[in-house]
């Protein structure tokens, strides 16, 4: 009965994560095609196809309308407009054999030409920001400003811990950029090098080695920096030795045989110190303190179930943290959500830029489509989808823009180069180009993709 609820409960998130991954990928591919075909279309440039998905051999749906197929594809890889007079992923090399129409991409001047191909990756960033704009007006922002972290960070992963961080650390700068909130120190630490803090008053600063990415990467542990949380009893079992002790559900651990343990760190550092040992635990239950008997295995547990990942209003209410949260107008948001757009751009790009650095590491981290359908929620949540579809555009637009023939980038290049020297690429040289183009990006999508299957296989293996 346990097994068919679990198989019930897992296919249900399963359902609610592909929804949201396809909606969202659906949602960016047709904007980010559209961008093309708007331009194109303006331009009085012929549009023979607009494809949400890859239509290899037959699609799911297609009707034309005037000169233009609209379709839906089989295979969720992408998407695509094909442009008459235009060499692209279909390799349409016949139609580029006969004379130039006055319709065709090939036929138009330069800044034309290079306005179509810029079109996708603008929506992406327009989007972005629109995104960002509207989640700030109707969400606001709750943070937690890193001066209210008065105890330090969670830190229990061994990398970091053997990089010089521990737990009970106040992580106040990197590379000498202050820190202002807690949301920015995982990803700044990780792409930092010279991390400046505070432990037991006195402020010191830690060098990270440059393979720090590829050292956590190969560790496999999820956890990196976190904050501290108290020890809550979300459950106890009936098999647990301390189910007659008069724990309740609730119940937060503050204390253990007179020793404070304000947090769930402590409590298992003592625990682990008790072991085999019955103590006295002083408990927080309804605001109220009291004590009770526990006892402690010979592995230092207490057979209880506690809790991990408090909401932030459940640790204001404790009294651990204080979060702040702003609202704007519809006019603040704007600003707001253009700084939020610029920063994600930025932060990417330094992720990108760590990615093509082979002595980093950060390259075993890049994962394909499985990475995207694991960053989404096990429960509906729209202000989780548009943050992460706002991301996926950032990400979509940076991609698309690097220089590879078969991506807009390449084409950007390729368009650049005419304009400045005044000579036009031969069809050949496009020809080949897009072919050398499209098997680096085969390349890279069975690289990314091969790192998911890699990794899954290894969670596999690790969990028997």
């Amino acid at each position: 009965m346990c097994d068919y609820k679990k198989l019930i409960e897992d296919s249900m998130e399963f359902v609610i994560k592909i929804s949201q991954f396809l909606l969202s990928l659906s949602l960016l591919i047709v904007l980010h095609e559209l961008g093309h075909f708007i331009p194109a279309k303006a331009f009085k440039t012929r549009v023979e196809k607009f494809y949400l998905f890859f239509d290899v051999k037959f699609s799911l749906f297609k009707k034309k309308i005037g000169d233009t197929v609209y379709g839906i594809g089989w295979l969720p890889l992408g998407g695509y407009v094909k442009i008459s007079g235009m060499i692209d992923e279909s390799m349409d090399t016949e139609a580029m054999k006969e004379e130039p129409k006055p319709w065709e991409f090939r036929s138009k001047p330069a800044w034309q030409r290079l306005i179509i191909m810029l079109g996708g990756v603008t929506v992406n960033f327009i989007l972005a920001i629109l995104i960002y704009i509207g989640m700030s007006y109707f969400y606001g922002d709750t943070f937690l400003p890193n001066d209210n972290i008065k105890d330090g960070l969670l830190i229990e992963n061994t990398v970091a811990n053997q990089a010089g961080l521990l737990t009970g650390d106040k992580i106040i700068a990197v590379d000498g950029d202050k820190i202002e909130n807690f949301s920015e120190i995982s990803e700044k630490v990780l792409f930092g090098k010279d991390i400046t803090i505070e432990r037991k008053g006195e402020q010191s600063t830690i060098t990270f080695p440059e393979d720090i990415l590829s050292q956590l990467i190969d560790s496999k542990e999820k956890d990196f920096i976190d904050l501290r949380e108290p020890f809550i009893i979300v459950e106890v079992p009936d098999s647990s030795y301390n189910k007659n002790s008069g724990i309740k559900t609730g119940d937060i651990i503050i204390g253990l045989n007179n020793v404070s343990t304000k947090y769930a760190d402590e409590v298992k550092a003592v625990l682990g110190n008790l072991k085999g040992q019955e103590v006295t635990a002083k408990l927080l239950r309804d605001k109220v303190e009291t004590t009770i008997p526990l006892k402690i295995s010979d592995e230092g547990k207490l057979g209880l179930v506690y809790a991990s990942g408090s909401t932030p209003k459940t640790l204001e209410a404790l009294g651990y943290y204080k979060f702040e949260t702003k609202e704007y107008t519809f006019l603040e948001a704007f600003p707001v959500g253009i700084n939020k757009a610029k920063a994600k751009l930025a932060s990417y790009w330094k992720q990108l830029g760590a990615i093509f650095t082979p002595s980093t590491g950060a390259y075993k981290g890049v994962g394909g489509f499985k990475a995207i359908y694991d960053i989404f929620p096990s429960v509906w949540s729209w202000q989780y989808f548009w943050n992460i579809t706002a991301f996926l555009s950032i990400m979509l637009g940076v991609l698309n823009l690097l220089p590879i023939p078969a991506l807009d980038g390449g084409h950007v290049m390729f368009l650049l180069y005419e304009m400045v020297s005044g000579r036009k690429p031969g069809d050949k040289f496009m020809e080949y180009a897009q072919m050398v183009g499209f098997f680096i990006l085969i390349a890279l999508v069975l690289f990314a993709n091969g790192n998911d299957v890699y990794k899954w296989i290894t969670e596999l293996l690790n969990s028997k």
